[in-house]
């Protein structure tokens, strides 16, 4: 993939009972490392063994350091790339004692004061749009021109969620998951949610406290003990206070069943890992463009 520049010359692992197929060269075993280093003269070297135990050339990549090679650990660079966490190498111990995922007071709050400022100025700024949302959901189909439901914030303490509604009412039970509820979108909803319009009202829920503008996506309290049994770790992405977009958002959009809730929770992981002012303007920022240029995934 050009963009990420990077190009892959060759590998270097032990032959493995079943005969790996791999996509670039095997150019030998990790005994013969120092020799294909030689060979080929990399710029860096990714480490990416399923088991280091008793496996991790030490000495080699040591050499190889030394003569001005980087030497990175392979799930870094993986995280580094995508943007997402490998939620299959995080282990217990590096949740409850690396400090990645233990963030300060400062961070916490200068993440809340950025949310705070930004929808305060926001709901002002858009109080003529929402009114004349307001006036086209109710023209346009019967019902309530909010949508609310509990869903559940940091810390699984539930809270009333507030959108625009965008949905016909239901009839009978039906999914949480978008592909259910597509055919159930009413004229003006699918406008609303293109340009994620429906989400305004939430405004309110971040000047409350119940949400920050930037954040995990609140899931609703009928899912939350589903997801809580299936989805590994979702107890680090529950302790963080949800958002209005979030970096799961943005960079993986609506998700339909249980396999892309799971992959969503990679990007939350990350966001949760790498919490910082500068992420959450650049979420913010990239949102804008998503409203603008009406990228919104249905």
């Amino acid at each position: 993939q050009p963009h990420v520049r990077y190009r892959v010359v060759a590998i270097a692992d032990d032959p493995s009972p079943g005969g790996d197929t791999w996509p670039y060269p095997l150019r030998g075993p990790l005994e013969h490392l120092d020799k294909i280093i030689e060979e080929i003269r990399p710029d860096r070297i990714v480490v990416a063994l399923r088991e280091r135990r008793g496996r991790l050339p030490v000495r080699q990549l040591l050499d190889a350091q030394r003569n001005g090679i980087v030497a990175e650990d392979g799930v870094q660079v993986y995280e580094r790339l995508s943007g997402k966490v490998a939620i299959e190498s995080l282990t217990p111990s590096q949740l409850i004692f690396s400090p990645d995922f233990q963030k300060s007071r400062v961070e916490l709050a200068a993440s809340r004061a950025i949310s705070l400022a930004v929808a305060a100025v926001a709901l002002i700024a858009f109080a003529p749009l929402m009114a004349l949302i307001a006036l086209a959901v109710k023209l346009d189909t019967a019902g309530p021109v909010f949508f609310v439901q509990a869903r559940v914030g940091a810390h699984g303490r539930s809270f009333r969620l507030i959108k625009f509604r965008t949905m016909r009412p239901a009839v009978g039970p039906h999914s949480e998951w978008a592909r259910d509820n597509t055919a159930r979108l009413t004229r003006v909803g699918r406008w609303l949610r293109k340009f994620r319009f429906d989400e305004l009202p939430q405004l309110i829920n971040v000047l409350r406290g119940e949400l920050n503008l930037v954040g995990p996506r609140p899931h609703p309290v009928s899912n939350f003990e589903y997801f809580m049994e299936h989805i590994p770790y979702y107890s680090v992405r529950a302790g963080a206070r949800p958002g209005v977009t979030g970096w799961a958002q943005i960079r993986y959009g609506y998700a339909n069943n249980l396999a892309e809730e799971t992959e969503k929770m990679r990007y939350d992981l990350y966001y949760i890992k790498h919490l910082s002012p500068w992420l959450d303007l650049r979420i913010l920022f990239d949102t804008v463009k998503i409203i603008v240029f009406g990228r919104g995934a249905e």
